[in-house]
């Protein structure tokens, strides 16, 4: 093994989760599971990329049993006999091939378009209706839209460990309903799943104590969130430290295990003058495993994928310098390895001119 990848290829250990390095499969949405249900090409897909040496593989987001959590007809759902067979094989397959996987779990609220799902009869949910700031779609969550909500990530949290999944991660980011809560553009309520940071993360720290009511204490909870939204790239969550401070700790003292924080590039810092970046922050705050990511591997971020543009292989000398330093635990990989489901062998071995250069066409949307 080239040494200087070495902290990378490190085994991470946590409650009932072992794994054999720090590569982390980032979630990206692909639309190829039709009504939801994963098919076999689904589970191939990610056995060869744990074939490939991704230590932890975060699967696509994959929706809870709520009418309106989808955005599409092919992306994959988490709640029904079919589904949960389908993801049964995925699970068994990328554990053959020396992997660990988790469901994220997702619920694309004010983003559903009804005209693109089967049931555009029902309008979609979200915290005030507001898809965006000022964009008002449909009337605010009933207090028992919110409380099916909560019980459908439970439900699938406890659905996914009893096919098998390594835990499961939380869609906390992007602009979907959870963070819609967050976000003050998008969170008008003036009751209590609304107003401060506090109570605008009410509806995020139920999920997560009702996860954990429903899994036990050993089984992983991964929760993703980011400062963007898919509304707005520049909107902030928190201005500073002591505000991501205020966001972060009712998360983690709820029951999150490890935070993995979405950024564009992993290589900015997060808050001006200061050197960490979101990840560091984050375990810095909380105390907590973190996931970095953002561009892992390359020169160019996600939004030029979107615009069909490659994108040329980046060193990452830097990434592992600051993990070695224990600014985060775990790197999540995208792009580069949806790319090249080898990326994580070739990086341990050193082969970095094998490496595939990534293409704009690899890449549907993001999750």
């Amino acid at each position: 093994m080239n040494k200087n990848v070495a902290g990378l290829f490190k085994p991470f250990n946590l409650k009932s989760l072992s794994v054999a390095n720090r590569v982390v499969m980032a979630p990206m949405t692909r639309e190829f599971s039709p009504h939801g249900i994963p098919t076999e090409d689904v589970a191939d897909y990610y056995r060869r990329r744990a074939e490939g040496g991704t230590g932890l593989i975060i699967t696509e987001g994959t929706t809870i049993n709520d009418p309106v959590a989808t955005m599409g007809e092919r992306i994959p759902r988490i709640h029904g006999e079919q589904a949960l067979a389908g993801w049964q094989k995925t699970v068994e397959a990328v554990h053959q091939a020396g992997g660990k996987i988790m469901p994220q779990l997702w619920h694309v609220g004010m983003a559903r378009n009804p005209k693109k799902v089967s049931n555009s009869d029902q309008p979609s949910v979200g915290p005030s209706g507001l898809l965006a700031p000022g964009k008002k779609v449909s009337e605010p969550m009933t207090a028992a839209q919110i409380e099916a909500a909560i019980d459908g990530f439970a439900s699938a949290a406890a659905d996914a460990k009893r096919i098998g999944f390594d835990g499961i991660e939380v869609h906390g980011a992007h602009g979907y309903l959870v963070d819609q809560f967050f976000w003050s553009g998008t969170n008008q309520r003036t009751d209590e799943w609304g107003g401060n940071m506090q109570k605008r993360g009410r509806f995020a720290v139920e999920i997560i104590k009702r996860i954990r009511a429903a899994t036990g204490p050993d089984f992983p909870i991964l929760f993703r969130f980011s400062q963007w939204k898919q509304q707005d790239y520049t909107a902030r969550l928190a201005e500073t430290p002591h505000l991501l401070e205020e966001f972060l700790t009712p998360l983690s003292e709820a029951g999150v295990d490890v935070f993995h924080c979405s950024t564009r590039r992993y290589w900015e810092n997060e808050f001006e003058g200061e050197e960490l970046n979101l990840a560091g922050w984050t375990k810095k705050i909380t105390g907590k495993p973190t996931i970095t990511v953002g561009s892992v591997g390359l020169n160019e971020d996600f939004f030029s994928a979107f615009a069909g543009k490659g994108s040329t292989t980046r060193s990452i000398d830097d990434l592992i310098e600051r993990m070695d330093k224990g600014e985060f635990d775990l790197v999540a990989v995208g792009r580069a390895l949806l790319q090249d489901p080898d990326w994580a062998n070739k990086i341990r071995d050193g082969k970095f001119d094998a490496l595939e250069q990534f293409s704009g066409e690899a890449l549907t949307t993001l999750s």
